[in-house]
């Protein structure tokens, strides 16, 4: 990256496109981008947060890896597999889809601190220019982009990717509105290895509903397991879930989840709330910037999409920086159109999998009934 600036003042670095994020979404744009000769700079903190949601992988994101060269670096990290999930949903017996029958095969069961850090390392050994932090601020003017970090530094460049999650940070400055479908969060607790070694590891995820929400459980590579209850922000108070001995209580009321859990000493010694609620950019691009990952689109734990739509996005929207640094002018416009419909019918999908519960009258239930309705 090149720089200039008067003797005595800070240097302004010089890119075609600056990635503010450094998950799956800023990583796969980058590799797209660094690949096809553009110069990008990645701003991300140093590290990742002790937790994030996302350690599960469908195996529909295969032929996604296998593009960005990163499935063999998958398979040599020694993520643990995932056979499929299984379900309490609309009734109490379980119902299970198996990937192993699937195109693609078995998923992943992913320790998600390796799996960002993997992909960040790629990006920077691929000729990404990485700057410890985040984007404080940024100003389009005169046909380019000027940024300033949390660390001082002053970046020019072509143009803006918002990699920065579900608040849409930047998106919302260069105009976009974030539309939110609910305000889903999830309670979560990680437990550590069960108090036995004698455990017979069933390698799914499971998912099942109650009067206030919805539980979900995976296992974690090295024998940790991630327990999240999922209910709305208004209704937390009410249930008494922030507290970790009522949270401990309520998953051992559940049939399923308890089952999964009974080998494991709790309560879990902290619960962090996480916002894991539906949302979008309006629009997802505009001219010099777009909008990846969950800052296109942020969808429910539920469809267990979020790292497979994270990839793909950051690889539609290199392609379309690139079309548009062609000449293409409808280029970015045609990928916030493409976002905004791929959203629109994970709505309606959304909406159809909550009508399938039916059996409480509670208003968490309500109010998505209600909305599936209109």
């Amino acid at each position: 990256m090149n720089s200039s600036g008067p003797s005595g003042s800070a240097s302004v670095g010089r890119c075609d496109v600056l990635i503010a994020g450094g998950g799956p979404a800023g990583c796969a744009a980058a590799l797209a981008l660094v690949r096809a000769g553009a110069r990008v700079a990645l701003v991300a903190p140093m590290g990742t947060p002790d937790w994030r949601v996302g350690e599960s992988l469908a195996p529909d994101a295969r032929p996604l890896l296998q593009r960005l060269g990163m499935l063999d670096r998958l398979a040599a990290d020694r993520h643990a597999p995932c056979y499929g999930n299984q379900a309490a949903w609309g009734r109490d017996a379980l119902t299970a889809v198996d990937y192993r029958f699937g195109p693609y095969g078995e998923g992943w069961h992913l320790d998600r601190s390796r799996f960002d850090a993997a992909f960040l390392e790629a990006a920077r050994a691929g000729g990404a220019c990485w700057h410890s932090g985040h984007v404080r601020g940024a100003q389009w003017q005169h046909g380019h982009w000027q940024i300033t970090t949390g660390g001082g530094s002053v970046l020019q460049a072509g143009y803006l990717v918002d990699a920065t999650g579900r608040a849409a940070r930047l998106a919302r400055r260069a105009g976009a509105t974030l539309i939110r479908s609910d305000r889903l969060i999830a309670v979560a607790g990680l437990l550590g290895p069960p108090r036995t070694k004698k455990v017979e590891w069933e390698r799914t995820s499971l998912v099942e509903s109650t009067g206030w929400g919805w539980w979900y459980n995976a296992p974690l590579p090295g024998g940790g397991r991630v327990v999240m209850a999922m209910t709305d922000a208004d209704l937390l108070a009410g249930s008494h879930l922030l507290d970790p001995g009522v949270w401990w209580a309520q998953a051992h009321r559940t049939g399923h989840v308890r089952d999964r859990i009974a080998r494991w000493k709790g309560p879990p010694r902290r619960l962090r709330v996480l916002a894991v609620g539906s949302s979008c950019a309006s629009p997802a691009a505009g001219p010099g910037w777009v909008a990846v990952g969950d800052a296109a689109t942020a969808t429910d734990p539920l469809a267990a999409r979020g790292i497979v739509s994270a990839l793909a996005t950051g690889l539609v929207a290199a392609r379309a920086i690139l079309a548009d640094r062609a000449g293409d002018t409808d280029a970015l416009a045609a990928y916030a159109r493409r976002t905004t419909a791929i959203h629109a019918e994970y709505l309606r999908a959304h909406a159809a999998q909550y009508r399938r519960e039916q059996r409480w009258d509670t208003p968490f239930w309500g109010r998505r009934h209600q909305g599936a309705a209109e």
